[in-house]
């Protein structure tokens, strides 16, 4: 999916909430336990639900990879359900030396079609390039996140003050262009969006982190938003465990209703 399409779902759909498919087992309504394929049938039903309010869907390979095999297949039959103009993303969060990131691009972007995977570069472009040799595939690179360790490492500041995080920025920013590269920005960090549009005014930024983690929507707005919005916000739990019954996936649309509501007024408000 190349980013006019994304922009074009975000004015059709009056959205840019991305959802996350981190699908626990353990927490899915019981009564699905039933079923050929509990994760998929549960993925399935909230997809149906919720489809036409977001604009991609970002399942969190963890989930799937913990239970082995049926676990790799359920992300497989989730993903060929995803309707075709919605952006999917990989969030493997993966980054290697070279010749082992060219077999993780393959495996998200060759076998299984996902249209972009999250990214650690702090290896280097050597880890990273081999994701931007896709045509219409997209690096996500993790920046500043939202958990509470984050500062441990990415607010460091060197003799100049400039910040672990922006130093990654500002060198990744010439590995690819807006047109192939977003990044990771935490909507706990929201007051910093400002500080990271400065150095890439026209990229497209995935923000975790709003309801349940504490980030909040108008703020991600504020400071994120630029004039082709340039946002994707996700919300996983905040989503997709709103309900816990039999009518889990109407709560689901509900949940999801009332972000695409917010979203609409803030597009409005920045005439997109």
């Amino acid at each position: 999916m190349n980013r006019e399409q994304i922009i074009s779902q975000i004015k059709l759909k009056r959205s840019f909430l991305c959802i996350g498919l981190d699908t626990d087992i353990n927490k899915i309504p019981k009564h699905l336990l039933s079923a050929e394929d509990p994760v998929f049938e549960f993925n399935k039903q909230i997809i149906d639900a919720t489809n036409d309010l977001c604009v991609a869907y970002k399942p969190n390979i963890a989930f799937y990879e913990s239970m082995g095999l049926s676990g790799w297949n359920s992300l497989q039959k989730t993903l060929d359900y995803i309707p075709k103009d919605i952006l999917t993303i990989a969030d493997a969060k993966r980054g290697d030396i070279g010749n082992t990131s060219k077999m993780y691009a393959r495996a998200f972007f060759e076998n299984m079609n996902f249209d972009s995977v999250t990214i650690a570069p702090y290896m280097g472009l050597d880890s990273v390039s081999p994701f931007l040799e896709f045509k219409n595939k997209w690096a996500i690179l993790l920046a500043l996140t939202s958990n509470k360790s984050s500062s441990d490492f990415q607010k460091i500041e060197a003799k100049n003050g400039e910040k672990l995080f922006e130093k990654v920025i500002k060198t990744s920013k010439h590995w690819g262009s807006e047109k192939n590269m977003m990044y990771v920005i935490g909507a706990t960090r929201s007051k910093q969006l400002s500080e990271v549009r400065k150095i890439i005014p026209h990229h497209f930024l995935l923000v975790p982190g709003i309801g349940i983690q504490g980030g909040n929507l108008e703020d991600v707005a504020k400071y994120g938003m630029n004039k082709d919005c340039g946002l994707l916000v996700n919300s996983s739990r905040g989503v997709i465990y709103s309900g816990d019954g039999i009518n889990f996936a109407e709560a689901s649309r509900k949940a999801a209703k009332q972000l695409q509501n917010k979203m609409d007024i803030l597009l409005s408000e920045r005439g997109i």
